[in-house]
């Protein structure tokens, strides 16, 4: 399987790669610089832009702009204007903890989830937020919360608590959003790296980024591994798919804490990747609100 780099971004953390099938630009962030970064993959332009805030994650909205979630909540943000606007912070009313990773599921709802900010003590949550903006917290006893997807059919909601290396999933009610039956979906331990971001295809596997672990690991509806991608760096942190057939896997990568021995070794860390697979993915729902 041929590996290309689809942009030299030397990201710092980069994350949450998100595909817009109406401009065929791939969206990204870099959290630490912070960036926020958009591909057009006709001409490989890459436009970046300085956020107000350390976006974690984010969402493309239906009325234009994004949806973020960063250090001081959940914003709206048109990045061509600057416009901000502070939305909630659901992360206030706990001490020590932040926002992470976050999609939204297929009828436009955004779901978060937090953590630890020294990623030792479960305090994380996960946080839904509808289109009418309002905000609950769905789950919790967390460390780090990663890797939020949900399945084709918008019923079962995945996520990684990545300190323990386990991937979860939800029986989920797409309507009200209200979920139950939680359970391992995989027990990943024994795997190198941990759990980052992860999406999903139209066959109904969770593709799973591992940081440390140099790999997407591709898991079927009942957990099992069907195959990974090995890549040339190590800390591979999250995916999606892009492209007119969504037959592009898109890979984000990170220099975060890398030593300069291993930066040595690994050159291109913090690029973006693309790779052709077999299966389609499917598109990531824009935020309602």
């Amino acid at each position: 399987m041929e590996i290309q780099i689809a942009a030299k971004t030397n990201d710092i953390l980069g994350e949450v790669p998100i595909w817009d099938e109406q401009t065929s630009h791939l969206w990204w962030t870099d959290v630490f610089r912070p960036a926020l970064h958009r591909l057009d993959v006709s001409n490989g332009h890459v436009a970046t832009w300085v956020p107000p805030d350390k976006i974690h994650s984010f969402a493309l909205r239906k009325k234009g702009g994004l949806l973020i979630a960063g250090r001081k909540g959940i914003a709206f943000y048109r990045p061509e204007t600057d416009k901000y606007s502070l939305l909630s912070d659901p992360c206030s009313a706990a001490q020590n903890t932040m926002l992470n990773d976050g999609r939204t599921d297929r009828t436009g709802a955004f779901w978060v989830g937090s953590m630890d900010i020294e990623a030792n003590k479960p305090i994380g949550k996960i946080f839904r937020m509808s289109g009418a903006l309002n905000i609950q917290s769905m789950a919790d006893s967390i460390v780090l919360a990663n890797g939020l997807a949900t399945s084709p059919d918008g019923r079962t909601l995945y996520y990684a608590d990545s300190i323990p290396k386990i991937i979860y999933a939800f029986d989920l009610e797409p309507v009200s959003g209200m979920i139950s039956n939680k359970r391992v979906f995989a027990d990943t331990s024994n795997v190198p790296g941990i759990p980052d971001g992860a999406t999903v295809d139209s066959e109904g596997c969770l593709w799973s980024a591992r940081f440390d672990g140099a790999r997407v690991i591709r898991y079927a509806p009942d957990g099992k591994v069907i195959s990974e991608i090995m890549l040339p760096v190590s800390r591979v942190t999250s995916c999606t798919f892009g492209g007119d057939d969504l037959k592009t896997l898109y890979i984000t990568s990170a220099l975060f804490r890398l030593s300069d021995a291993q930066r040595a070794l690994e050159p291109m860390a913090g690029c973006l990747f693309a790779t052709k697979v077999s299966v389609a993915g499917l598109l990531d729902t824009k935020f309602e609100g």
